[in-house]
């Protein structure tokens, strides 16, 4: 799966050499992305422009490039919204997290909002809330409110072959949670614990997300939610 990778490519070389050819390569695809953003014509789809330059920046993360990686995301993530281009905004908005700037983790609220309000890639959204659980403190009930929703997310979104993996993946980072918040390992115990907190519900625990995403932002948000709201697919 791609977007809930946690290894580093770099971490899976075997040796410093391995490392050094990785980088080489990365640097050399940096380049190659760079050129085909340069060759399209001033009136190319913003979906194809911004696909490269999304490519690219998740490149220029993989070798450190930070600084780079923040301004290029950066530039693209309102106009991407104003596309109504959810997919493209979202991975901005991972890739400013994982940029490691100040504003990083507000970045990752307004990933994490857009990736639940619009019917984005559930591997995507499911990663976003993994990186908060991964960033939230272990008894904290904001974590357990992102796994719920993450698995509430698959649940609504993943079809096909990939809904079994992701219904598996979303289903250990609950459990996860779980024996981190409350040292919970038995079936019965579990689902105690799910009910108690009302995980089992997201007419309870979305609204307990978003008063999450809103102390991150510290109600500074990039965007007008409910202009957005507006634009939600209607069934």
């Amino acid at each position: 799966m791609k977007y809930l990778q946690t290894e580093t490519v770099l971490g899976d070389n075997e040796c410093s050499d391995d490392a050094i050819e990785s980088s080489a390569l990365i640097e050399l695809r940096i380049h190659e992305l760079q050129d085909r953003i340069d060759a399209l014509a001033p009136d190319a789809p913003r979906e194809e422009r911004y696909r490269l330059i999304l490519d690219r920046t998740y490149a220029l993360l993989q070798v450190n490039r930070f600084e780079e990686a923040w301004e290029a995301a950066h530039a693209i993530l309102l106009p991407a919204i104003e596309a109504q281009l959810w997919m493209h905004a979202v991975e901005c908005c991972d890739i400013l997290f994982q940029a490691e700037r100040d504003d990083s983790i507000k970045a990752l609220a307004h990933g994490i909002w857009l990736g639940v309000t619009f019917p984005v890639d559930p591997e995507l959204s499911v990663a976003m809330l993994q990186h908060l659980i991964d960033e939230s403190p272990d008894r904290s009930d904001g974590a357990a409110v992102a796994a719920a929703a993450a698995n509430y997310i698959v649940d609504l979104r993943a079809e096909g072959e990939r809904r079994e993996q992701l219904k598996f993946f979303a289903a250990q980072l609950l459990g996860s949670v779980a024996r981190r918040h409350s040292q919970v390992e038995e079936q019965d115990i579990f689902d105690f614990w799910v009910q108690q907190l009302e995980l089992d519900d997201p007419v309870k625990f979305l609204p307990r997300l978003a008063k999450v995403l809103d102390i991150i932002t510290g109600g500074d948000w990039w965007f007008d939610r409910d202009a957005l709201r507006a634009q939600i697919p209607q069934e």
